[in-house]
């Protein structure tokens, strides 16, 4: 039931040139593989700037990779054109951070959400507004707000109607990047929990792109943790939570405040407590992310991560099965885990690795 297969994707952006006359390039996403099954949920999580936004406009196809294939229903979407290429913007729909700058503000609501119904043919044109004022209601909104513009609402109000229009061509993979962190907390509640009504409801699958932990471990059936622009761990949501492998997983988990019972109060926050319960170190104790232009050698990871030994310095780690009896079908790109296999970069045509 495979709906979406990334397969070696890079995408490499040019930033300056060295002394030589050769380019410097951003390793915005590095080589990395994953699959999104039907109906489900996957989720890319990380640190901002580790490339997860650059997935999302690839998996979109509003930009070309350096390499690799994205495939959609088993067809390469880079080879789409004419009405395939039209019928894939049709399945494929986003989500995006900022409601408001995503939405038109010389465009009424009406305006909005009809014109996919008329550049898609969904429906004829008599039926506009009754499609509009259903395609509302399904996100909680009245047919009253049709004629208002985008100032007039709240943010969630605002994600509430791009909701609605990417809806209304009745997509199979929703890509939504970071869709609640310009909401506050109370309605990023109301947000998620429609987003989890309408995918009980319309068996939408989505690709969902976030930094909260708390929110991915509600939503999602699978997470993909990115760092510098690759995956290191990947595996089903509660086997992640319950235990993260991967160093880096195990700093973002405890990174994430935890609501605790105790004697002396009622409720006391950790932050720094890991999954397993033991003190764990912050993403701030353990220094900043490297520049991805200058990716360090060996393990990207290596010089924040506290687990570090030899092998990590100078070899990649390969991102494969664990070798764990109780972990089967983690993936994990880490020696403490899979201490036998390495893998030096492959050099792209045109690129030389840092």
């Amino acid at each position: 039931m495979e709906l979406l297969s990334v397969k070696a994707l890079k995408k490499y952006f040019p930033v300056k040139k060295r002394l030589t006359g050769e380019p410097l390039w951003l390793k915005a996403v590095d080589g990395i593989d994953f699959l999104i099954e039907k109906d489900k949920v996957f989720a890319l999580v990380g640190e901002s700037g580790c490339g997860k936004s650059t997935v999302a406009r690839l998996v979109l196809k509003l930009m070309k990779p350096t390499s690799g294939e994205i495939l959609f229903e088993g067809r390469d979407i880079f080879a789409l054109k004419g009405d395939s290429l039209k019928a894939f913007r049709k399945s494929v729909q986003i989500i995006f951070q900022d409601p408001f700058a995503s939405l038109n503000p010389r465009r009424t609501v009406f305006d909005t959400i009809s014109e996919p119904l008329k550049i898609h043919r969904i429906v004829d044109k008599k039926y506009f507004k009754d499609a509009s004022a259903e395609l509302l209601k399904k996100v909680g909104l009245g047919a009253d707000v049709m004629n208002r513009y985008p100032h007039e609402f709240s943010g969630g109000q605002r994600q509430r109607i791009c909701i609605a229009r990417a809806l209304a061509v009745n997509p199979k993979l929703i890509v939504a990047d970071e869709p609640l962190s310009a909401l506050d907390v109370s309605i990023q509640a109301q947000i998620l929990n429609l987003l989890q009504k309408l995918r009980e409801e319309t068996k939408i699958t989505f690709l969902f792109i976030s930094h909260d932990l708390k929110i991915v471990h509600y939503f999602s059936d699978t997470v993909a943790v990115m760092y510098l622009g690759r995956i290191v761990e990947y595996a089903k949501t509660e086997e992640l939570f319950n235990k993260p492998m991967h160093p880096y997983t195990d700093i973002l988990l405890a990174s994430a405040p935890r609501i605790t019972h105790s004697p002396l109060r009622a409720m006391a926050i950790h932050p720094f407590s890991s999954a397993s319960g033991r003190q764990a170190h912050s993403p701030k104790e353990i220094g900043e992310v490297p520049s991805p232009i200058h990716i360090p050698s060996g393990c990207p990871f290596h010089p924040r991560c506290p687990k570090r030994f030899k092998p990590c310095d100078n070899i990649v780690p390969v991102l494969k099965q664990v070798q764990d009896q109780e972990a089967k079908g983690r993936l994990v790109s880490c020696h403490l885990w899979n201490p036998y296999e390495t893998h030096m970069p492959r050099k792209l045509s045109g690129h030389k690795s840092e």
